[in-house]
């Protein structure tokens, strides 16, 4: 029996960085290939080469600037590298399909979900209007969006970010190209989600014999998915093998550091129940996004994405809120920091109903309650120097300037950067750095309760781990209280002392973290636990300890 050959080879492939740059190459020798019906997963730190690599193979590298200096890129037998844009077009949606790491950038926000998808159609195919509508439909009911023809009226800002990502992994699927390049495309989704979607990415692998590469830094993913893995490190590949040999036995020591940074998916043993007193509670919250559309957009029905919700946070507590994408964990989270105004209930902080308070009392209370963001990048001010971005809020409340700024080189000593970063703007610090700066602006004010939406979802495992570990220790340290929103089970797993599962806007399930995983009494709890990419694989450390 004749082997096929590989749908991409890289042989020898070298990218060169600009000058300045803290390497010379962000990819050094690498050989490659994937094989049709197979996946290869590529992994490694923020910065190891890894989505630059999908750039040199779809032609998307920001030339001249960083530029592929050598070796080989085939597809199908055939060289990429000199081919020209027109001829790159042509591969590019049909035989070659990106599933973009962030869609909110990646998609058009003045066009509708339904136009783009209708457009690689349009371009690809000779499918009439009503052909083209049909399958958009279609392609969007398969990644499981609801409602897919309101999902086909909408623009991208008028849907979550789990339903972007799945309309990102639309638009690639749609063609049924022979390789598909997917760059982190999981991080944003539930675990439900992401299930679907990398049993999506396999019937397309068993039914078309498409090749994957497939770019994630969870490891849980790469035990769910993977035939073969490539470890990155700095732009060199460091280790490679079956996915058995890779994660059950791993020989490079940086490859037995980023599986031993993994979060366990067994919560710590349950705490004691202490009377601690409530230091954040909500009742009976209620909000409906109304019903949107235009002539030419069509009409979207209204949206109830919180109802009748209550809870309470004691202090010195994690409260972990868990659920789908859309299912309101966020929309909890900008009502109880005033961000998003509610259609009825209260929220209390220290006696106080800051849905009922006037915007100069808000101010006076934001002090008590701060919030860290999903996406740091887009929450720093890009124009202003660290020292002031954290000392922005003191100062605003009264403090004095110089005062504020020595204390907020003391914060960054806190979330363990050095003070010499204090002066250095948000662009010249690494993913993991900006969250830690995120976090030491939310310290500055001296809050009782910080909401984290999300904060480690776009982190590397090791990066993850030190910001929940930093997390964990400022929590005992100055007793903080925390309402952490995560669709990261394993992440919920590790830091929250007590969570709430989220389903269509309630609470279906809540209870102590180590209870509810032993014994999730709900279905849908049952259905999140059971969903965990790679839930049935262990990390040898934890093997290891367990012996």
């Amino acid at each position: 029996m004749t082997v096929p050959p590989p749908i991409l080879e890289l042989n020898n492939l070298e990218i060169s960085l600009p000058k300045g740059a803290d390497r010379p190459l962000a990819l050094e020798s690498l050989d490659l290939t994937i094989a049709p019906g197979e996946i290869v997963c590529l992994v490694g730190e923020s910065g190891s080469g890894k989505s630059l690599c999908a750039g040199a193979i779809m032609g998307l590298l920001p030339e001249p600037h960083v530029r592929v200096t050598g070796g080989a890129v085939r597809f199908m037998g055939e060289e990429l590298r000199g081919k020209s844009e027109t001829a790159m077009r042509k591969l590019r949606g049909a035989d070659i399909a990106m599933i973009f790491q962030e869609p909110m950038t990646a998609l058009n926000p003045q066009k509708t979900v339904g136009w783009q998808l209708d457009e690689v159609l349009r371009l690809h195919t000779g499918m009439s209007r009503t052909e083209r509508k049909a399958r958009a439909i279609e392609m969007l009911d398969r990644v499981h969006i609801p409602d897919p023809d309101s999902a086909y009226n909408a623009y991208p800002h008028q849907v979550s970010g789990g339903q972007r990502q799945r309309v990102m992994i639309a638009m690639a699927l749609v063609m049924s190209p022979k390789l598909i390049i997917a760059d982190e495309p999981t991080t944003a989704l539930d675990v439900t989600t992401q299930l679907q979607i990398l049993k999506l990415l396999r019937e397309l692998q068993k039914d078309e014999g498409a090749g994957v590469l497939f770019i994630t830094h969870d490891f849980g993913v790469v035990a769910e998915i993977a035939d073969r893995v490539a470890v990155l490190c700095r732009g060199e590949l460091v280790e490679t093998g079956t996915t058995d040999e890779v994660l059950n036995h791993p020989q490079h020591p940086y490859t037995r550091a980023l599986i031993a940074a993994v979060p366990a998916l067994t919560p710590p043993p349950v705490k004691p129940v202490t009377a601690a007193p409530v230091v954040l509670k909500g009742t009976g919250l209620k909000k409906t996004f109304s019903a949107r559309g235009g002539l030419l957009s069509g009409k979207r029905k209204a949206v109830t994405a919180v109802k009748d919700l209550t809870f309470q946070l004691h202090e010195g507590e994690t409260l972990g809120v868990v659920g789908e994408s859309g299912s309101g964990k966020t929309t909890v989270s900008r009502i109880v920091t005033r961000l998003l105004e509610c259609d009825q209930g209260s929220v209390e902080l220290g006696g106080k109903d800051l849905l009922a308070c006037t915007p100069k009392e808000m101010r006076a209370m934001r002090k008590h309650i701060q919030m860290v963001f999903q996406d740091p990048m887009a929450s720093l001010n890009p124009r202003k120097r660290v020292v002031d971005l954290i000392a922005q809020g003191p100062i605003v409340h009264g403090a004095d300037p110089a005062a504020a700024r020595e204390n907020a080189k003391k914060l960054l000593e806190l979330v363990e950067l050095s003070p010499a970063a204090a002066n250095r703007f948000p662009h010249e610090f690494s993913g993991g750095q900006r969250q830690r700066i995120g976090i030491a602006r939310a310290l500055a004010l001296e809050p009782k309760v910080i909401v984290a939406d999300e904060p480690v979802s776009a982190l590397d495992v090791s990066v993850q781990a030190q910001v929940l570990k930093l997390l964990a220790d400022l929590r005992e340290r100055l007793n903080l209280s925390l309402l952490f929103v995560t669709h990261d089970l394993r992440v919920a797993a590790q830091l929250c002392d007590r969570i709430i599962v989220m389903q269509k806007g309630e609470i279906v399930e809540s209870g102590q973290t180590a209870e509810v995983f032993a014994n999730p009494q709900h279905p849908y709890t049952q259905n999140l636990l059971s969903s965990i990419p790679g839930r049935h694989w262990t990390p040898p450390s934890l093997q290891t300890d367990a012996a």
